[in-house]
């Protein structure tokens, strides 16, 4: 799935993204650690990877979208 880096806090290495209906979706340090990124800026396109249904969903993988 697709997203766009919305907020990025490089001490937690936590933020959020924007899905492409506009829905903002958290992130953890386990997700960003996960995709081997070092910073992510906002507006970024990524790429993310989920786990879970409806409100129980969470992000499990950040990394940037590659073509």
């Amino acid at each position: 799935m697709q997203a766009t880096a919305y907020t990025y806090d490089p001490v937690s290495r936590s933020g959020q993204v924007l899905l492409d209906d506009g829905t903002p979706a958290p992130f953890e340090a386990p997700a960003f650690d996960a995709g081997g990124l070092r910073l992510l800026r906002p507006g970024q396109r990524v790429r993310i990877e989920t786990e879970g249904e409806g409100e129980g969903r969470r992000i499990t993988l950040v990394t940037l979208q590659t073509f």
